[in-house]
């Protein structure tokens, strides 16, 4: 049946359009939507769009880190009907990820179920829970006190905020990635503590460079470590936002069966997975690009964490199958940095100052509107606790006058022309119930008034003195790092790190002598040379050299560690690193613990010799106990100790003797210092205890022990409260000459040798040796603090810009520093007692079932 013509009906209208016109005015609206509303983050809180209204819809839906997980399907569904009509499947991609440890450095989603891994994704948003982690409470905090702007949702009906208060530096520490229309931004994770140091800088140095804030920030911190080899892209991203630079696996040759090695990978680059590797792996085996693969375990789970391990046919060497698998795998990856957020609204490619600026006016903007908002606050509550007071003090004028008042109004009229008061006051005073009438509730409000003017005082000064924000910001951040922060991850190598075993080591390298050395950042390598350290080798680039043993290539040290135990270890196992006039570059070294088989809790504390020259050891406890050995206690044995330890005591020092010359020295965490000759220590069996150094008080403990063999030595000591996370607290430095600390007998207290100020209540670290010292941040970057003896052994300290890691002497084995005339023997042999970076348990908070290394 056909449908009859309907009278009215306008004829159809087409309207003729250039296409080319069309299609550009399309485009332009489309890569503005895709710009600006979905792809590039925000460089104040570093969010794009749907992930900041995640965390905003959560925060209103009360999901805070004390609550009950809920499903995510319905954070998912609020924010797609409320804010962000864009598709469930996008806006649960980027809630998951906001909760996947692997990709967020900080995340900010406590994810209860299947999230996701490496290799495959996370379960249906029906399945899976959610709420908000605690370093998300950071970024919405201040909200309801008007300091960021709000604006319409899609269609008018709910508000969001336009950016998020951002207590933290959240584009650098979780990094961002994205594709948008034309432009692409690629920003790696950063350590949170090392981002708050450097915008503790710059507020403070306004005009400081990117090599300045560089050294606080040497480079990215990866939620999955592993170890970035070369640094000169990281430079050059920091200068100009553009930049790559290689992630190389943490990998160590082990022996995986009785006649088998293996290599085993415990960290792979950033984002790829163990299954990724394995595929790679059967892929180059079946195309026979690789033949010495016997065979491929993934060993990973959420007890061990990543553990990939690669058998090793017999015959081959492992070290070189592994350069092969880095060159043909994702062992090795790159990273390419692009710094691309929007900047006032526009896309800008950001240098790392530009980055950090942008972040410290956003908080300077927040903090200044929420100490306004406060104020206004006060004020408006002092106004009404004012009018109230003045009532109180003629109460019964008061009620005569409402009793005698027809209705309200005329009551609140009558109140304002015989007392004075504005509308609000009289109001106030017509709400106030009889029970405030008594004679407490007059003193309450006279101490709240007296509360409230303070507290406006505080805050007026704060909005009228730029110093008084500044320092407000700064002392905010250091409480979120104190909070959040956590030890750096991802270790930095200058060189290409590559290690040379015993099995592979080539035939022409020469049995000749060398130097095994131990960095403060827990780095082993071996310098191939016969010639003293030069004076200024005790620094190494971004590191401080903390112990040193002389040997051969193709000999053997041995390692001290914090059970009291000697581990033989091969020089030849040391990647070689390359002495210079100015430092030797121990950037190329590989961690202490990728070589050393170390037991649950055990930390490497020194290096040794173990040849003929080898006079002995000495040994002291977090308890206070001093042991000496004799060399013929050495066995043939890998590994053998040489102390009987109490339960829940540690060797806190290690040192190795070459004569009877020399102190051996105490310093504990209450500031008492002893120092007593090393002959006065008689030596002890493999088995025996040893025997009281020095008498602690109840809660003490040892921080350093070591041997001072200089008369001209100094003493330095880093005081502070002790509370805060390990490698995050900077202390008080005081650098005091050797002399001032008059020698006692073993077995008693010793001499204070630093005096505590208010809030402090212990020694963070502490060293003594060769001056001139140096110090070195937990990541290797070179402190700097006054290294003028201050004369007064129980004198306080002076603060230092960072926390500090590591201490030692530029003069370690430095013979050539005296003439041959003149020069005591003890000064031809190398310093093994590790100080600070070799540190203690006591020394920085951890616990004895930590390790710093």
């Amino acid at each position: 049946m056909t449908k009859p013509p309907i009278e009215d009906e306008e004829p159809e209208k087409i309207v003729d359009v250039d296409i080319s016109a069309e299609m550009e005015s399309s485009f332009l609206e489309y890569a503005y939507s895709v710009i600006y509303s979905r792809a590039l983050p925000d460089a104040r809180d570093g969010l794009k769009p749907v992930q900041r209204r995640i965390l905003y819809s959560m925060g209103e839906m009360g999901l805070r880190p004390d609550r009950s997980y809920v499903k995510c399907a319905r954070v998912v569904g609020d924010v797609m009907g409320k804010l962000h009509p864009h598709g469930d499947t996008a806006i649960y991609d980027a809630l998951v990820r906001q909760g996947q440890d692997f990709a967020m450095r900080l995340p900010m989603i406590d994810g209860h179920g299947n999230f996701g891994s490496l290799d495959a994704g996370p379960a249906a948003m029906r399945y899976t829970e959610c709420r908000l982690a605690p370093a998300a409470m950071t970024m919405i905090e201040g909200l309801d006190a008007e300091t960021v702007d709000f604006k319409a949702n899609y269609d008018g009906k709910e508000s969001e905020p336009t950016v998020l208060p951002a207590g933290l530096p959240n584009l650098l520490v979780n990094g961002s990635t994205g594709i948008a229309v034309g432009m692409a931004t690629n920003i790696p994770p950063h350590n949170l503590v090392e981002c708050v140091q450097a915008l503790k800088y710059l507020l403070t140095n306004p005009t400081a460079s990117v090599e300045d804030l560089m050294r606080f920030i040497p480079g990215p911190d990866l939620p999955t470590g592993g170890k970035i080899v070369g640094l000169d892209g990281i430079k050059e991203a920091y200068e100009t936002g553009r930049g790559s630079f290689r992630i190389r696996s943490t990998t160590r040759i082990e022996q995986v069966s009785p006649r088998r090695k293996g290599i085993v990978v415990t960290e792979l680059p950033y984002l790829v997975g163990p299954e990724k590797i394995v595929e790679q792996i059967n892929a180059l085996y079946q195309a026979k690009k690789i033949t010495g693969v016997a065979d491929v375990k993934d060993l990973t789970d959420f007890k061990n964490g990543l553990r990939l391990v690669i058998e090793v046919k017999n015959g081959i060497n492992p070290e070189a199958l592994l350069e092969q698998l880095f060159r043909l795998t994702k062992l090795e990856d790159s990273f390419s940095i692009n710094m691309v957020a929007l900047v006032e609204g526009q896309p800008q490619t950001m240098s790392l100052r530009d980055a950090l600026v942008v972040y410290a006016d956003h908080r300077l903007d927040v903090t200044l509107r929420r100490t306004r908002y406060e104020h206004l606050k006060a004020a408006n509550r002092l106004h009404l606790v004012q009018g109230l007071l003045i009532a109180i003090v003629d109460i019964d004028d008061v009620i005569a006058i409402i009793r005698g008042s027809e209705d309200a109004a005329s009551a609140r009229q009558k109140l304002m022309e015989v007392f004075d008061l504005t509308e609000l006051q009289a109001n106030y005073i017509l709400d106030l119930q009889l029970r405030r009438l008594t004679k407490f509730s007059q003193l309450d409000l006279e101490a709240e008034r007296d509360k409230l003017e303070a507290e406006l005082a505080r805050l007026s000064g704060i909005i009228d003195s730029d110093d008084a924000l500044r320092a407000l910001v700064a002392s905010e951040l250091d409480e979120v790092a104190r909070k959040h922060g956590t030890p750096r991850r991802t270790v930095l190598l200058a060189g290409s790190g590559t290690a040379v075993t015993a099995a592979s080591a080539p035939l022409e390298i020469a049995d000749a002598p060398c130097w095994v050395m131990l960095s403060s950042a827990g780095l082993l390598a071996r310098a191939d040379t016969g010639d003293p350290l030069p004076a200024s080798g005790r620094r190494a680039q971004h590191d401080v050299i903390t112990s040193a043993a002389r040997t051969t290539s193709r000999g053997e040290y041995g390692v001290l560690t914090s059970t009291g135990r000697v581990i033989r270890m091969h020089a030849i196992e040391l990647p070689s690193v390359v002495l210079t006039a100015d430092a030797p570059n121990l950037q190329g070294g590989s961690r202490a613990t990728e070589l050393v088989n170390l037991n649950p809790g055990e930390r490497v504390l020194a290096v040794t010799s173990l040849g003929e020259s080898t006079y002995g050891w000495a040994f002291g406890t977090a308890r206070g106990v001093v042991k000496r050995t004799n060399p013929e206690l050495l066995s043939n044995k890998d590994a053998w100790e040489l102390i009987r330890l109490d339960e829940g005591d540690a060797v806190v020092g290690a040192v190795e003797l070459t004569d009877e010359a020399g102190e051996l020295c105490f310093i504990s965490a209450d500031a008492q210092l002893l120092h007593f000759p090393v002959a006065s220590v008689r030596p002890q069996g493999r088995t025996g205890g040893g025997m009281a150094g020095i008498k602690l008080a109840s809660g003490d403990a040892v921080v350093w022990f070591g041997l001072v063999a200089d008369d001209d030595a100094t003493v330095v000591t880093v005081s502070g409260a002790g509370t805060g996370l390990p490698g995050t607290e900077t202390g008080l430095v005081k650098v005091t000459g050797w002399s001032e600390y008059p020698g006692k007998g073993r077995a008693t207290g010793g001499v204070r040798c630093h005096r505590f100020l208010k809030g402090e209540t212990r020694l963070l670290a502490a060293w003594a040796g060769s001056r001139p010292a140096i110090a070195a941040a937990p990541s290797g970057t070179p402190i700097e603090f006054n290294t003028t003896h201050d004369g007064r052994r129980d004198g306080s300290g002076t603060p230092v810009l960072q926390p500090i890691g590591g201490i030692g002497s530029r003069r370690h084995g430095v013979p050539g520093e005296q003439s041959e005339a003149t020069a005591p023997e003890s000064a031809t042999r190398p310093e093994v007692a590790s100080p600070a970076a070799a540190p203690t348990a006591g020394a920085f908070g951890l616990s004895d079932d930590e390790t710093l290394f």
